[in-house]
């Protein structure tokens, strides 16, 4: 005698919003847990891993955290002699000093000149920006 066996029914759980966004928030302190948050919860610590990428996915990006970037005054000088803006700067002493809070900088026949205070976060991305023009 065959005994009939009957399929499963779905038996997934469904979880009310507010229970859902309980646990993402609590894994979105510093050092939780999404694992051990989960086990706590008695839900399965993938689940709660897409409950949260979701739930990161729908907010809008923080740009707060970030300082802003920081805008230097740049003036563009032609070259005094337009032949010469081809031909490197010969090394040895500079031609004169710049004044106290400026530096001036010729590079690919182009002068910079930074006035005030330049970080050198700053000025190493103005300097890569130059180094890369042909």
């Amino acid at each position: 005698m065959n005994k009939r066996v009957s399929k499963p029914q779905d038996i997934r759980r469904r979880h009310a919003e507010e229970f859902k966004q309980s646990l993402v928030q609590r894994t979105l302190e510093p050092g939780a847990s999404v694992a051990a948050i989960a086990q706590q919860a008695g839900v399965n610590a993938n689940l709660l891993f897409n409950w949260r990428r979701l739930h990161l996915q729908a907010q809008p990006p923080n740009t707060c955290d970030n300082d802003p970037p920081v805008l230097l005054p740049v003036t563009v000088v032609a070259a005094e002699d337009p032949g010469a803006a081809c031909v490197p700067t010969p090394s040895g002493p500079p031609p004169r000093t710049a004044p106290a809070g400026t530096i001036e900088i010729d590079i690919n026949g182009a002068r910079v000149r930074l006035r005030g205070t330049v970080d050198e976060a700053s000025l190493s991305t103005v300097l890569r920006a130059l180094a890369s023009v042909p």
